[in-house]
């Protein structure tokens, strides 16, 4: 994958470290983490720790002044986020985040009922840059956890990698769907089309599962992304079939309604265990639920037109 095209001083520091170099900022003032400078910045140093990018020394991945400013960008989104948390009207269980997550417009419903192909297609560019890498991050949360809970994370991993067939794995799906669709199923092939809403929610899921600390949050996500999954690939399924599109595009979806019904209680599984009854730990379940139903709102307001009125 090339390096992205910046857009900002800070993601045009980033790039030009990465292509020539060139020093880092000290960032004695950042940008607002719902900048896409910022977000796309954050994006570029946490690819590092995943394929990388064409031409760039893979140690980098490790350079101090790298982590530095990972470090710092991450900061300030996760101080947003816990902000966003603090003062959210939301529910504080997983199970009231999901079943507000449901009362809301959404893009899977948006796609069943009223979509035009070129919804699709616009919607498939900003998906694409989670589900090209769909289960990787949560990779990283593996090493973290006790026996248990590992078991139960390997489990459902093992099923997002395809149960051991490269050509069910989750990613690989999604390419062919994209493929199908007549967009470049590529990996990384539309950073630069992706919406600070897209990156943002994918930056903090990078920040969730590459940080040991925040490993409780990183299930409490899983959890929440898990349960408000099978239904919604429901309504994609049908709005892609509404609209003609061929077997391969919807057949990610179609997977998805019956895969992530049990995902959902695995990962509920994986919160129980990994909190152990624990007040504060599941406190920490909470605000990573609360990360993937206030993240994905973002993005469906983004992607989901009003209605025309009648």
């Amino acid at each position: 994958m090339r390096i992205p095209t910046p857009c900002g001083p800070v993601s045009q520091a980033v790039h030009d470290h990465l292509d020539s170099g060139a020093p880092l900022p000290d960032l004695p003032a950042a940008p607002e983490p719902t900048s896409r400078d910022h977000a796309l910045a954050l994006w570029m140093l946490h690819e590092l720790a995943y394929r990388g990018f064409d031409g760039v020394d893979p140690d980098l991945e490790w350079s101090p002044d790298v982590l530095r400013l990972r470090n710092r960008l991450n900061r300030d989104l996760e101080a947003w986020l816990r902000q966003a948390f603090a003062t959210s009207t939301l529910p504080r269980t997983v199970t009231g985040l999901v079943d507000a997550d449901g009362d809301l417009p959404g893009v899977a419903r948006f796609v069943r009922e009223r979509a035009t192909a070129d919804d699709v297609r616009r919607i498939l560019v900003q998906r694409s840059v989670y589900h090209l890498k769909e289960a990787d991050p949560q990779c990283f949360v593996l090493p973290r956890l006790e026996p248990a809970a590992k078991a139960a994370l390997t489990e459902l991993q093992y099923d997002e990698l395809g149960d051991g067939d490269p050509a069910r794995v989750h990613q690989h799906l999604f390419a062919e769907a994209m493929a199908a669709a007549g967009l470049d199923p590529t990996y990384g092939a539309y950073v630069d089309e992706a919406d600070e809403e897209t990156l943002t929610l994918n930056n903090a899921i990078s920040l969730l599962c590459l940080h040991r600390r925040l490993r409780h949050a990183a299930a409490g996500h899983l959890a929440a992304f898990e349960a408000t999954s099978a239904l919604p690939s429901a309504d994609m399924v049908r709005g892609l079939q509404r609209l003609g599109f061929s077997e391969p595009v919807w057949r990610y979806y179609d997977e998805h309604v019956e895969a992530d019904a049990v995902h959902e209680h695995l990962a509920r599984d994986i919160c129980d265990l990994v909190t152990g009854g624990d007040p504060e730990l599941e406190r920490e379940v909470v605000f990573g639920a609360f990360v993937c139903i206030a993240l994905e709102e973002r993005c469906a307001r983004r992607l989901v037109p009003e209605p025309v009125p009648a």
